[in-house]
Protein backbone atom coordinates (compact mmCIF):
# COMPACT_ATOMS: atom_id res chain seq x y z
CA UNK A 1 0.00 0.00 0.00
CA UNK A 2 1.13 3.55 -0.78
CA UNK A 3 1.66 5.41 2.52
CA UNK A 4 1.97 9.21 2.60
CA UNK A 5 3.35 10.82 5.76
CA UNK A 6 3.20 14.62 5.90
CA UNK A 7 4.51 16.62 8.84
CA UNK A 8 7.79 18.04 10.08
CA UNK A 9 11.44 17.13 9.73
CA UNK A 10 13.51 18.60 12.54
CA UNK A 11 16.69 18.32 14.57
CA UNK A 12 16.24 18.13 18.34
CA UNK A 13 19.28 19.74 19.97
CA UNK A 14 19.28 18.97 23.67
CA UNK A 15 21.48 20.85 26.16
CA UNK A 16 21.61 19.39 29.69
CA UNK A 17 21.95 22.01 32.41
CA UNK A 18 23.62 20.63 35.60
CA UNK A 19 21.50 22.73 37.94
CA UNK A 20 17.97 23.99 38.46
CA UNK A 21 16.43 26.93 36.66
CA UNK A 22 14.70 27.97 39.89
CA UNK A 23 18.08 28.69 41.48
CA UNK A 24 18.93 31.20 38.76
CA UNK A 25 15.63 32.99 38.21
CA UNK A 26 14.50 35.64 40.68
CA UNK A 27 10.69 35.76 40.76
CA UNK A 28 10.58 39.50 41.52
CA UNK A 29 12.79 40.20 38.46
CA UNK A 30 10.93 37.97 35.99
CA UNK A 31 9.82 41.05 34.01
CA UNK A 32 13.47 41.85 33.19
CA UNK A 33 14.71 38.30 32.78
CA UNK A 34 18.34 38.01 31.65
CA UNK A 35 19.94 34.65 32.40
CA UNK A 36 22.70 32.49 30.95
CA UNK A 37 22.98 28.76 31.58
CA UNK A 38 26.30 26.95 31.17
CA UNK A 39 25.31 23.56 29.75
CA UNK A 40 27.08 20.21 29.63
CA UNK A 41 27.39 19.95 25.86
CA UNK A 42 24.84 19.46 23.11
CA UNK A 43 23.16 16.23 22.02
CA UNK A 44 21.69 16.19 18.52
CA UNK A 45 18.78 13.87 17.78
CA UNK A 46 16.69 13.36 14.66
CA UNK A 47 13.04 14.29 15.10
CA UNK A 48 9.93 15.90 13.65
CA UNK A 49 6.56 14.21 13.26
CA UNK A 50 7.07 13.00 9.67
CA UNK A 51 10.58 11.77 10.44
CA UNK A 52 9.57 9.93 13.61
CA UNK A 53 6.51 8.25 12.12
CA UNK A 54 8.38 7.23 8.97
CA UNK A 55 11.33 5.85 10.93
CA UNK A 56 9.13 3.42 12.88
CA UNK A 57 7.16 2.55 9.74
CA UNK A 58 10.48 1.59 8.18
CA UNK A 59 11.20 -0.76 11.08
CA UNK A 60 7.73 -2.24 10.49
CA UNK A 61 8.66 -3.08 6.91
CA UNK A 62 6.87 -0.19 5.17
CA UNK A 63 8.29 2.32 2.67
CA UNK A 64 6.34 5.54 3.26
CA UNK A 65 6.70 8.67 1.17
CA UNK A 66 7.76 11.56 3.39
CA UNK A 67 6.00 14.82 2.48
CA UNK A 68 8.05 17.45 4.28
CA UNK A 69 10.72 20.11 3.87
CA UNK A 70 14.30 20.33 5.08
CA UNK A 71 17.21 22.74 4.74
CA UNK A 72 20.79 22.82 3.55
CA UNK A 73 21.99 20.97 6.68
CA UNK A 74 19.83 17.91 6.00
CA UNK A 75 22.63 15.59 4.81
CA UNK A 76 23.24 13.72 8.10
CA UNK A 77 19.49 13.22 8.63
CA UNK A 78 19.10 12.03 5.02
CA UNK A 79 21.85 9.44 5.53
CA UNK A 80 20.13 8.23 8.69
CA UNK A 81 16.78 7.74 6.98
CA UNK A 82 18.31 6.08 3.94
CA UNK A 83 20.37 3.80 6.19
CA UNK A 84 17.06 2.48 7.48
CA UNK A 85 15.66 1.89 4.00
CA UNK A 86 13.56 5.03 3.69
CA UNK A 87 13.17 7.03 0.47
CA UNK A 88 13.94 10.74 0.91
CA UNK A 89 13.21 11.85 -2.67
CA UNK A 90 9.86 13.42 -1.72
CA UNK A 91 11.44 15.65 0.94
CA UNK A 92 11.75 19.14 -0.55
CA UNK A 93 15.08 20.83 0.18
CA UNK A 94 15.09 24.61 0.75
CA UNK A 95 18.75 25.57 0.07
CA UNK A 96 18.51 29.04 1.60
CA UNK A 97 17.18 27.73 4.91
CA UNK A 98 18.26 25.43 7.73
CA UNK A 99 16.23 22.38 8.72
CA UNK A 100 13.70 23.12 11.46
CA UNK A 101 15.31 22.79 14.89
CA UNK A 102 14.24 22.63 18.52
CA UNK A 103 16.81 23.88 21.03
CA UNK A 104 15.96 22.32 24.37
CA UNK A 105 17.68 23.14 27.66
CA UNK A 106 16.77 20.68 30.42
CA UNK A 107 17.63 21.12 34.09
CA UNK A 108 18.08 18.47 36.78
CA UNK A 109 14.40 18.68 37.73
CA UNK A 110 13.41 17.87 34.13
CA UNK A 111 12.16 21.41 33.55
CA UNK A 112 12.66 22.54 29.96
CA UNK A 113 13.19 25.80 28.10
CA UNK A 114 12.72 25.32 24.36
CA UNK A 115 13.27 27.56 21.38
CA UNK A 116 11.93 26.29 18.05
CA UNK A 117 13.12 27.61 14.70
CA UNK A 118 10.74 26.44 11.91
CA UNK A 119 13.15 27.58 9.14
CA UNK A 120 12.52 25.23 6.16
CA UNK A 121 9.21 24.16 7.67
CA UNK A 122 7.84 27.57 6.69
CA UNK A 123 7.77 26.27 3.10
CA UNK A 124 5.28 23.83 1.60
CA UNK A 125 6.36 20.34 0.51
CA UNK A 126 4.71 20.70 -2.94
CA UNK A 127 3.94 17.01 -3.45
CA UNK A 128 2.24 16.08 -6.74
CA UNK A 129 -0.77 13.79 -6.24
CA UNK A 130 -1.53 13.21 -9.94
CA UNK A 131 -0.39 9.57 -9.98
CA UNK A 132 -1.76 8.58 -6.57
CA UNK A 133 -4.25 5.70 -6.57
CA UNK A 134 -6.88 6.54 -3.91
CA UNK A 135 -7.87 2.88 -3.51
CA UNK A 136 -4.31 1.86 -2.61
CA UNK A 137 -3.25 4.86 -0.53
CA UNK A 138 -3.30 5.65 3.17
CA UNK A 139 -2.14 9.03 4.49
CA UNK A 140 -1.53 10.87 7.73
CA UNK A 141 -1.61 14.64 8.15
CA UNK A 142 0.64 15.28 11.15
CA UNK A 143 1.75 18.64 12.61
CA UNK A 144 4.00 20.50 10.20
CA UNK A 145 3.63 23.31 7.69
CA UNK A 146 0.17 24.81 8.21
CA UNK A 147 -0.65 25.22 4.52
CA UNK A 148 0.31 21.61 3.85
CA UNK A 149 -1.89 20.41 6.71
CA UNK A 150 -4.90 22.23 5.30
CA UNK A 151 -4.29 21.60 1.60
CA UNK A 152 -3.43 17.92 1.97
CA UNK A 153 -6.54 17.31 4.06
CA UNK A 154 -8.66 18.91 1.34
CA UNK A 155 -6.88 16.93 -1.39
CA UNK A 156 -7.33 13.61 0.40
CA UNK A 157 -11.03 14.29 0.94
CA UNK A 158 -11.57 15.32 -2.69
CA UNK A 159 -9.70 12.29 -4.04
CA UNK A 160 -11.29 9.81 -1.63
CA UNK A 161 -8.00 8.90 0.04
CA UNK A 162 -8.25 7.50 3.57
CA UNK A 163 -6.38 9.84 5.89
CA UNK A 164 -5.60 10.20 9.56
CA UNK A 165 -5.88 13.77 10.80
CA UNK A 166 -3.47 14.58 13.64
CA UNK A 167 -3.44 18.33 14.40
CA UNK A 168 -1.38 18.02 17.60
CA UNK A 169 0.45 21.11 18.76
CA UNK A 170 -0.84 23.11 15.79
CA UNK A 171 -4.45 23.13 17.03
CA UNK A 172 -4.28 26.77 18.23
CA UNK A 173 -3.01 27.89 14.80
CA UNK A 174 -6.31 27.09 13.06
CA UNK A 175 -9.72 28.67 13.38
CA UNK A 176 -12.60 26.43 14.42
CA UNK A 177 -13.98 26.63 10.89
CA UNK A 178 -10.73 25.46 9.29
CA UNK A 179 -10.26 22.76 11.89
CA UNK A 180 -13.69 21.37 11.06
CA UNK A 181 -12.90 21.45 7.35
CA UNK A 182 -9.79 19.34 7.92
CA UNK A 183 -11.57 16.89 10.23
CA UNK A 184 -14.53 16.45 7.89
CA UNK A 185 -14.00 13.41 5.69
CA UNK A 186 -11.07 12.02 7.68
CA UNK A 187 -10.93 8.31 8.41
CA UNK A 188 -9.44 8.85 11.88
CA UNK A 189 -9.11 11.92 14.10
CA UNK A 190 -6.26 11.24 16.52
CA UNK A 191 -5.07 13.23 19.53
CA UNK A 192 -4.30 12.88 23.21
CA UNK A 193 -7.02 13.67 25.73
CA UNK A 194 -5.90 17.26 26.33
CA UNK A 195 -5.72 17.95 22.59
CA UNK A 196 -9.21 16.50 22.09
CA UNK A 197 -10.54 18.97 24.66
CA UNK A 198 -8.84 21.76 22.71
CA UNK A 199 -10.39 20.52 19.45
CA UNK A 200 -13.85 20.43 21.00
CA UNK A 201 -13.41 23.92 22.43
CA UNK A 202 -12.04 25.20 19.12
CA UNK A 203 -14.84 23.72 16.99
CA UNK A 204 -17.66 23.96 19.50
CA UNK A 205 -18.55 20.30 18.90
CA UNK A 206 -18.82 17.40 21.32
CA UNK A 207 -17.23 14.02 20.67
CA UNK A 208 -20.48 12.62 19.33
CA UNK A 209 -20.84 15.62 17.03
CA UNK A 210 -17.26 15.24 15.82
CA UNK A 211 -18.13 11.65 14.89
CA UNK A 212 -20.51 13.04 12.28
CA UNK A 213 -17.44 14.57 10.60
CA UNK A 214 -14.93 11.73 10.99
CA UNK A 215 -15.44 7.97 11.03
CA UNK A 216 -13.27 7.25 14.07
CA UNK A 217 -11.75 9.14 16.99
CA UNK A 218 -8.67 7.72 18.72
CA UNK A 219 -7.59 9.35 21.97
CA UNK A 220 -4.20 8.34 23.36
CA UNK A 221 -4.02 8.21 27.16
CA UNK A 222 -0.32 7.75 27.88
CA UNK A 223 0.37 4.86 30.26
CA UNK A 224 -3.37 4.11 30.32
CA UNK A 225 -3.47 3.09 26.64
CA UNK A 226 -6.03 4.59 24.27
CA UNK A 227 -9.73 5.00 23.58
CA UNK A 228 -11.24 4.14 20.18
CA UNK A 229 -14.57 5.81 19.45
CA UNK A 230 -16.99 4.99 16.67
CA UNK A 231 -20.61 6.08 16.27
CA UNK A 232 -22.00 3.10 18.14
CA UNK A 233 -18.94 1.66 19.81
CA UNK A 234 -16.39 2.70 22.43
CA UNK A 235 -13.34 0.53 23.15
CA UNK A 236 -10.67 1.20 25.76
CA UNK A 237 -7.36 -0.57 25.15
CA UNK A 238 -4.53 -0.93 27.69
CA UNK A 239 -1.00 0.20 26.97
CA UNK A 240 1.56 -2.43 26.03
CA UNK A 241 3.94 -3.37 28.84
CA UNK A 242 7.32 -1.61 28.83
CA UNK A 243 10.57 -2.84 30.35
CA UNK A 244 11.48 0.67 31.58
CA UNK A 245 10.22 4.21 31.19
CA UNK A 246 13.08 6.37 29.97
CA UNK A 247 11.53 9.08 27.78
CA UNK A 248 7.85 9.12 26.72
CA UNK A 249 8.39 11.89 24.16
CA UNK A 250 8.27 9.69 21.05
CA UNK A 251 5.40 7.43 22.13
CA UNK A 252 2.75 9.38 20.20
CA UNK A 253 4.55 9.16 16.87
CA UNK A 254 5.39 5.52 17.55
CA UNK A 255 1.68 4.85 18.11
CA UNK A 256 0.76 6.54 14.84
CA UNK A 257 3.27 4.45 12.91
CA UNK A 258 1.84 1.21 14.32
CA UNK A 259 -1.72 2.37 13.67
CA UNK A 260 -0.84 3.06 10.03
CA UNK A 261 0.86 -0.33 9.73
CA UNK A 262 -2.21 -2.07 11.13
CA UNK A 263 -4.55 -0.27 8.74
CA UNK A 264 -2.24 -0.93 5.79
CA UNK A 265 -2.38 -4.63 6.65
CA UNK A 266 -6.18 -4.54 6.48
CA UNK A 267 -6.96 -4.60 10.21
CA UNK A 268 -9.92 -2.81 11.75
CA UNK A 269 -9.25 0.50 13.49
CA UNK A 270 -9.46 -1.14 16.92
CA UNK A 271 -7.09 -3.94 15.97
CA UNK A 272 -4.74 -1.47 14.28
CA UNK A 273 -4.69 0.58 17.50
CA UNK A 274 -3.29 -2.50 19.27
CA UNK A 275 -0.41 -2.50 16.78
CA UNK A 276 0.01 1.20 17.57
CA UNK A 277 0.15 0.56 21.31
CA UNK A 278 2.84 -2.06 20.72
CA UNK A 279 5.02 0.24 18.63
CA UNK A 280 4.49 3.10 21.12
CA UNK A 281 6.25 1.05 23.79
CA UNK A 282 9.61 1.06 22.02
CA UNK A 283 10.47 4.80 22.00
CA UNK A 284 9.40 5.05 25.67
CA UNK A 285 12.30 2.75 26.53
CA UNK A 286 14.93 5.02 24.93
CA UNK A 287 16.13 8.62 24.97
CA UNK A 288 15.13 10.26 21.69
CA UNK A 289 12.35 9.61 19.20
CA UNK A 290 14.38 7.55 16.73
CA UNK A 291 16.74 5.65 19.02
CA UNK A 292 14.70 2.45 19.28
CA UNK A 293 15.14 -0.56 17.03
CA UNK A 294 13.46 -3.92 16.58
CA UNK A 295 13.16 -6.73 14.07
CA UNK A 296 9.72 -7.80 12.87
CA UNK A 297 9.68 -11.21 14.57
CA UNK A 298 10.43 -9.54 17.89
CA UNK A 299 7.76 -6.90 17.32
CA UNK A 300 4.98 -9.35 16.51
CA UNK A 301 5.94 -11.56 19.44
CA UNK A 302 5.54 -8.51 21.70
CA UNK A 303 2.21 -7.71 20.06
CA UNK A 304 0.86 -11.22 20.67
CA UNK A 305 2.17 -11.23 24.24
CA UNK A 306 0.24 -8.04 25.01
CA UNK A 307 -2.94 -8.35 22.94
CA UNK A 308 -3.55 -11.94 21.90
Amino acid sequence: MNILVSGSIAYDRIMPFPGRFADHIMPDKIHILNVCFLVNGLIEKFGGTAGNISYTLGLLGEKPKILATAGRDFSSYRKWLEKHGLDTDTIRIIPEELTASAYITTDQSDNQITGFNPAAMNYTAEYNFDNVDPEDTLAIVAPGNLDDMYNYSMTYREKGIRYIFDPGQNIPAFSGEKMLEMITGSFVLISNDYELEMIMKNTGLSRSELLTRTRNIITTLGEEGCLVLKKREETRLPAAAVSRVVDPTGAGDGFRAGLIKGLADGRTVTEAAKVGLTSAAYPVEHHGTQEHFFILDEFWARYHENFE
